[in-house]
């Protein structure tokens, strides 16, 4: 139904900066709802932030450090990181929901998953 795929992970410092990306190809259906999660080693799969009708929301642990945007045709999302800390060590995910016109939910679509690795 859609391919994903996430891109920008890396290595970086305690205190720096990274922006994941997300593209979603191959449908032909609406993304209404696109999130970014995140696994740790040893945790449980955290959603890290979301972005629906224009409206965006974060977790606790991110809130005031990553933005969450999209392009304007809606096919690219992107997840500003600033403020990194080690425990923002993680493989991150995007994950995208398809609607069709009439507001029927399709499904969802993962991607493959970005390392992100901080340093202290």
């Amino acid at each position: 139904q859609v391919q994903v795929a996430e891109s920008g992970g890396g290595l970086v410092k305690s205190g720096g900066s990274l922006k994941l990306s997300c593209s979603a190809s191959g449908t032909t259906f609406s993304i209404n709802f696109m999130a970014w999660y995140r696994h740790a080693p040893g945790k449980e799969r955290e959603l890290v932030a979301a972005i629906t009708h224009g409206e965006n929301s974060y977790s606790d642990s991110v809130k005031g450090r990553f933005t969450i945007s999209r392009d304007n045709a809606k096919t690219a999302f992107y997840l500003q990181m600033n403020s990194l800390k080690p425990e923002d060590t993680a493989v991150y995910y995007c994950n995208v929901h398809l609607y069709r016109a009439n507001g029927d939910y399709v499904g969802n679509g993962w991607g493959q998953g970005t390392q992100v690795t901080v340093s202290s």
